[in-house]
């Protein structure tokens, strides 16, 4: 059985979440620059078995995609070129931001570690992931 590895995608950076090998625990991996996330990935897979990428869906409050929908698609063809045996599936990622600081401030981190939005992204991810999971 092969891990679970959840995007959180960001134009900028993208937080990546991922499965153990059972699939039942979700853990924050890293977070990283956008433009370095084929590359990546790619060299994750090399290293582990990953049979599913689960990357977060950004919808609005009335259920209509986001501004950022399109480059989320582009990323997403590039990624079925590059890694056509590995599934990919969607999950709506509302407030999974919002969820994360509050993760974030239930934790006890401090103000000055709240701010650090690359954390987020990565809990952003964990919580994709552990969505996914709960779906199942």
């Amino acid at each position: 059985m092969g891990r679970i590895l959840a995007l959180d995608f960001g134009t900028k950076r993208t937080g990546i979440a991922v499965t153990d090998e059972l699939q039942i625990i979700a853990s924050g991996l890293t977070t990283i620059d956008t433009k370095d996330l084929l590359n990546f990935l790619q060299e994750y897979i090399n290293k582990e078995v990953v049979e599913l990428f689960v990357i977060g869906e950004p919808k609005q409050m009335d259920n209509t995609a986001s501004q950022s929908e399109k480059y989320i698609k582009e990323f997403i063809s590039k990624l079925q070129k590059n890694m056509p045996n590995i599934k990919i599936e969607r999950v709506d990622e509302r407030f999974t931001s919002k969820m994360a600081f509050q993760t974030m401030i239930d934790s006890g981190l401090k103000k000055k570690q709240r701010q650090n939005k690359a954390l987020i992204d990565e809990i952003s991810a964990t919580l994709i992931l552990q969505n996914y999971l709960y779906s199942k």
